[in-house]
């Protein structure tokens, strides 16, 4: 009965084109396809017969049959459902709301923008009379907007001539060529929180990550204080209890006695935090004392919100992840830990590429430049 209906006679150059079709391999699957069918059932094959030989349905078959039969060869070939036309639910208008909303705060009671709630005001506002969260969740996403996202920065004053000498004194220092009789050296401390587990982790598995506890005990606070020369490549790192101006004027002894014996003048980069002054070395040790390690030290300060242009800084990045993202109990673990990172770290010596130059800093962070 169906091939009473939708009956498949061919002509000589319709059979020709569908043979070329099959033949040269440049058309679509589909339209190889259901050429082949057309060919079959011009042949006089069943559609049973087709369907198998070419590892379809029948329906297939018959839809290829009907569209020969009541429309044309093309559509037949290549024939497509119609879909029907959605006009656009976010237009200019609604987008433009839509990115003003998630650019500014939230409301009262939330710590951030959701796509939920996102819509909800839209609608509360009257912008739209309804939309679903994911149709607002291509908006932002198209504006590479991440309202669910924020990052703690520093951020710099305007228009602050204390800022940028304290920035152009240091960038000065890292374009120095490099002179082991007046080293350049960055030092900083970090705080760390001694934590163990209660429980056992359990170990790494094919299929299953390493499974740690969320509970945990606190051991206190330990710190580390870092001494890296960006243009030699070298760091020293040392664990401590505390972080004192007491702590900090031993540090400057072992800078000037252990690690830089022979140096003529040290300069020191540091972070401008009121304990990093040469007063401490003078309630540690006895005034001539004080006064000889005090002598072969230059104290170079960042700004204050400036502490990324310590290079110490990058040095304790890699540290805490490389290092530090795991649970460390006690301070002999630290120690340990820190200390084989640092070894394995100094066997292959890189100088710091520091591209940031006194003249890009006029350019690109030229609004903390006090108008003149």
């Amino acid at each position: 009965m169906t091939r009473a209906r939708y009956t498949v006679a061919l002509r000589d150059d319709q059979r020709q084109q569908l043979r070329k079709i099959t033949r040269a391999g440049r058309s679509t699957a589909r339209e190889i396809t259901h050429a082949h069918v057309l060919l079959k059932s011009d042949a006089g094959l069943s559609d049973q017969e087709i369907a198998e030989q070419l590892s379809i349905s029948t329906q297939t078959v018959v839809r290829v049959r009907k569209r020969f039969a009541n429309e044309t060869l093309e559509a037949a070939l290549t024939h497509r459902r119609p879909s029907a036309y959605k006009p656009r639910k976010v237009d200019g208008r609604l987008e433009a709301h839509i990115i003003a909303l998630a650019s500014g705060d939230p409301p009262d009671g939330r710590a951030h923008w959701s796509l939920r709630v996102l819509a909800d005001v839209l609608v509360q506002l009257e912008h739209v009379s309804s939309i679903s969260p994911e149709t607002v969740r291509q908006v932002p996403k198209k504006n590479e907007l991440k309202p669910h996202l924020k990052r703690q920065w520093c951020i710099p004053p305007k228009h602050n001539a204390a800022f940028v000498y304290a920035m152009e004194d240091v960038l000065d220092l890292y374009e120095q060529p490099y002179d082991p009789f007046h080293p350049v050296v960055c030092f900083d401390e970090r705080p760390c929180q001694l934590m163990g587990d209660v429980r056992t982790p359990l170990p790494i598995k094919p299929g299953s990550a390493r499974r740690v506890d969320y509970e945990y005990e606190r051991h206190g606070m330990g710190n580390v204080f870092g001494y890296f020369e960006p243009l030699r490549g070298w760091r020293e790192m040392e664990v401590t209890q505390r972080r004192t101006a007491i702590d900090f004027a031993r540090c400057l002894k072992r800078l000037v006695d252990e690690l830089y014996p022979e140096a003529i003048k040290i300069r020191v980069v540091l972070d401008n935090l009121s304990s990093h002054t040469l007063a401490p070395l003078y309630t540690v040790f006895e005034p001539a004392e004080a006064r000889r390690i005090a002598r072969k030290l230059e104290l170079h300060f960042t700004p204050k919100h400036g502490s990324w242009l310590n290079a110490v800084e990058i040095e304790f990045s890699a540290l805490s992840r490389q290092c530090l993202d795991c649970r460390v109990g006690s301070l002999t673990m630290l120690h340990d830990v820190v200390s084989a990172w640092t070894r394995a770290r100094n066997q292959e010596p890189q100088a710091l590429n520091w591209q940031f130059r006194t003249p890009d800093a006029r350019v690109k962070l030229a609004r903390l430049y006090p108008s003149i």
